[in-house]
C-alpha cells in the first residue's frame, strides 16, 4: 500500500481553527480515561438526595431520564460498538446519575432537538435536558435552568475554498443556514441583518446544505462547529474568530423544580474537585488541540 493510501485510510486531515492551532479530524475520545473518570465521580449522601424532591424522585425511580443528543462528537456521541455515549455533556449527565444513584450508567435516554427540548420537560418525559442548551429569557419562561456549566459564542462555517466570507461582516446577501429553535436566527438578525437566512430543523441538515452548496455559510454555536470539524466535516473551515455575546449553556429542568439548587451544588462540587476540568480535557481539549482549560462560568 502506498504512503498516500495509508494516509487516506487513516483519515488524518488537519484543520486550522480560529486560534491558529491544528488538530486531527476524527480523533476519537480516550474511552478508557473517560470511563474511569465517570466511575470515580462523587456520590451524594442519602441526606443530600433526600433534601431535594427532584433528586428523590430520580432515586426512587432508579434511573435518570435524560434528554440529550447522541450525534455530537465532542459533547455526546453514541459508540455503536459498546452502546455507550461519551462526551462533555454525556459525562456531566453520567456523573450526575452517579451522584444521585451511585452508578453513572443508570440513565434512560430520549433524543431531543432544538425545537423539542422545552416540551419534553413540560410533558414530564425527562428529568433534565443536557444538550448544549443555551439559556435564554424565552426558554426560562417555560422551564428552569441549572448552570451555566459552559459558555460559547457564535461562529461562521464556510467551505474551505470560500475566500469571500472572512467574518460575519461578509454575510450580507449570502444564503446562511442556521437551526430553527436555536439562538442562531436572533444572532443573525443582530449581527448580519441583510443575510438571507434559511432555517433547518437539525444541525446535520444545515451542515449538509453547506456541503452541497445550497447555502454559503452556516452560523451556530462555535462549539458545535468545532464538533463538526473534529468529526471530519470535509473541506470546511471557520471564518475568523467567534463573535457576539457569550452564550451560556444550562441544564434544563422542569419549571420551578428544586432540582436547580441540587444540580448547581453538584456542578460546584465537580468544578472544585477538578473533575470538570479533567472531563473537558478528555472530551474536548485533547481532541481539538486545546491545552488551556477554560474557567467554568460563575454559578448562582
Amino acid at each position: 500500500m502506498s504512503i498516500k493510501s495509508v494516509l487516506k485510510s487513516a483519515v488524518v486531515a488537519w484543520v486550522t481553527v480560529a486560534s491558529g492551532s491544528l488538530f486531527a479530524q476524527g480523533t476519537p475520545i480516550n474511552a478508557a480515561a473517560y470511563d474511569a473518570l465517570v466511575a470515580q465521580g462523587p456520590v451524594a449522601s442519602a441526606a443530600t438526595v433526600a433534601s431535594s424532591t427532584w433528586a428523590s424522585k430520580i432515586k426512587q425511580a432508579g434511573t435518570l431520564r435524560l434528554g440529550g443528543t447522541q450525534t455530537s462528537n465532542l459533547f455526546s456521541l453514541l459508540n455503536e460498538k459498546d452502546g455507550k455515549m461519551r462526551g462533555f455533556d454525556a459525562g456531566l449527565a453520567q456523573l450526575l446519575a452517579r451522584y444521585i444513584l451511585g452508578d453513572g450508567a443508570k440513565t434512560q435516554f430520549t433524543q431531543v432537538t432544538s425545537s423539542t427540548r422545552e416540551q419534553v420537560l413540560i410533558n414530564d418525559q425527562v428529568d433534565l435536558v443536557l444538550a448544549t442548551y443555551s439559556i435564554t429569557p424565552a426558554r426560562a419562561e417555560k422551564i428552569s435552568f441549572a448552570g451555566p456549566y459552559y459558555t460559547s459564542q457564535a461562529a461562521v462555517l464556510v467551505k474551505g475554498s470560500n475566500k469571500a466570507i472572512q467574518s460575519y461582516n461578509d454575510l450580507a446577501g449570502k444564503k446562511v443556514a442556521t437551526q430553527a429553535g436555536s439562538t442562531g436566527p436572533a444572532i443573525l438578525a443582530q449581527h448580519a441583518p441583510k443575510a438571507v437566512v434559511q432555517e433547518f430543523q437539525t444541525h446535520q441538515e444545515a451542515l449538509d446544505a453547506l456541503r452541497q452548496g445550497r447555502v454559503d455559510a452556516y452560523v451556530t454555536d462555535h462549539t458545535l462547529l468545532l464538533n463538526a470539524l473534529s468529526l471530519g466535516a470535509g473541506d470546511m473551515k471557520l471564518a475568523a474568530a467567534p463573535f457576539g455575546a457569550q452564550d451560556p449553556y444550562g441544564i434544563g429542568l422542569p419549571k420551578g423544580s428544586d432540582g436547580v439548587a441540587f444540580v448547581n451544588a453538584f456542578l460546584k462540587k465537580v468544578e472544585a474537585d477538578g473533575i470538570w476540568a479533567k472531563l473537558w480535557t478528555i472530551a474536548i481539549g485533547e481532541r481539538t488541540g486545546s491545552t488551556a482549560v477554560p474557567t467554568p462560568p460563575a454559578l448562582p
